[in-house]
């Protein structure tokens, strides 16, 4: 299908149901947090112990998307995709029926490994499934899944925990990734898996300059975005006085604003390419992380102007996986584009592990409003590194083998 026939043509179902597959897994990733004191006084742990359920799926999910990746690469993504979401059903399953805290633990930990596999997957099967200009859209309806998650599936999950217990939320969890799995084996393209090569010819993308950039770009960028997302509740707190019911709306704002920035970053991805998109998207969050400095320090305690600050905000934040997906698939080719989207992932998650634990600091030696400031400063940095040339020829956005100039 070429590019004209592919953008008057409307979006396959098997997209759909990627965004639903991404919709569970990210609903999974985040729940727990909802249900913490539940778990915590169910299982007979404080809640300090049950928050390490928390630590450990992030953790796990780092470091097991590029190694799993690996190991997948030469399957047929939809046999890993449905694969991958069997065992992420059950590891769910696992987790509502788990008797204990360590039991949990393991299930957490299975149920992490296996989003990990997905979500890679997912990602290079839009890419390789999406017709000629169209990938950046493709990648897009893909991360709006994720981005979907924080305001509908965990709100429903947090409802369902409090009607029925917080065992009810894993049930849910499984059952929608059953529907995905179904849905995979009945609509998802047949891409194929890389060409059979060694484990050091696989891996060697992963060392090219471009690559480690991007991945560089993905870990500030998740440090500084996800940083002010993280105690977006206390930094309201702090700006606007009487702000009861507002952080609600402006969770609200940022999950409604970022599936907006998701997809109209994928379709500015297909339009300008992901290197300009990219460097679009992280400068734009840049600015608005500097303009919620600015509003931090001076002393303006006003709801609309925050809002509106938080909404343009998220649109950027949210708009970073189409661009840079683009752009890391390009720079690795196609014998290792998901591993190197896996890679990706991880420096995503290792950039939300570190925004947690910098910010904290922050907040204890220099206060709440010093921390849009490091983040801006996190953000600028990855900015500046998407300006720096390209030293390298790669391979197309696509999982085919001509070259064109990228990031």
């Amino acid at each position: 299908m070429d590019a004209v026939a592919g953008k008057k043509s409307g979006l396959p179902g098997w997209l759909y149901v990627l965004f639903l597959t991404l919709l569970a897994t990210a609903t999974d990733e985040f729940i727990i947090a909802g249900v913490l004191p539940s778990v915590a006084d169910d299982l007979g742990v404080g809640v300090a112990a049950a928050g390490q359920l928390v630590t450990v799926f992030a953790v796990v999910y780092a470091l097991g998307a590029p190694t799993l990746a690996v190991v997948c690469e030469r399957l047929p993504r939809r046999t890993v995709m449905v694969g991958a979401l069997a065992a992420f059903v059950v590891a769910n399953a696992a987790a509502a029926m788990a008797p204990g805290y360590w039991w949990l633990m393991a299930a957490r930990t299975a149920a992490a490994l296996s989003a990990a596999v997905i979500t890679s997957a997912a990602f290079a099967t839009a890419a390789a499934g999406a017709p000629d200009g169209a990938q950046g859209r493709y990648l897009g309806v893909v991360t709006a899944g994720m981005t979907a998650a924080l305001f509908t599936g965990v709100p429903a999950g947090a409802w369902l925990a409090g009607a029925l217990g917080w065992r009810a939320t894993f049930w849910l969890i499984a059952a929608v990734g059953t529907l995905a799995a179904v849905g995979l084996l009945a609509t998802a393209p047949a891409v194929p898996g890389a060409a059979p090569a060694s484990l050091r010819r696989r891996l060697a993308p992963l060392g090219r300059p471009a690559v480690l950039r991007l991945v560089t770009v993905t870990f500030l960028a998740a440090g500084g975005g996800l940083m002010f997302y993280t105690y977006l509740g206390a930094y309201t707190a702090e700006v606007v006085s009487h702000s009861y019911g507002l952080l609600s709306f402006l969770f609200f704002l940022v999950g409604a604003a970022g599936l907006a920035g998701a997809l109209l970053a994928g379709r500015g991805t297909d339009a300008w390419g992901p290197r300009r998109s990219l460097r679009l998207v992280v400068g734009g969050h840049a600015v608005t992380l500097g303009l919620a400095t600015a509003l931090g320090f001076s002393g303006w305690s006003d709801a609309y102007v925050l809002a509106g600050v938080v909404g343009c905000w998220a649109v950027f934040a949210w708009g970073l996986n189409p661009p840079v997906q683009g752009a890391i698939l390009s720079a690795a080719g196609p014998d290792s584009g998901m591993t190197a989207l896996a890679l990706n992932i991880s420096g995503l998650y290792l950039g939300t592990g570190v925004a947690a634990a910098l910010g904290g600091t922050v907040i204890d030696t220099v206060g709440i409003r010093h921390v849009p400031l490091t983040a801006t400063v996190l953000m600028v940095l990855s900015f500046a590194l998407t300006l720096l040339p390209s030293a390298v020829r790669v391979h197309d956005t696509r999982e085919a083998s001509c070259p064109s100039p990228g990031f």
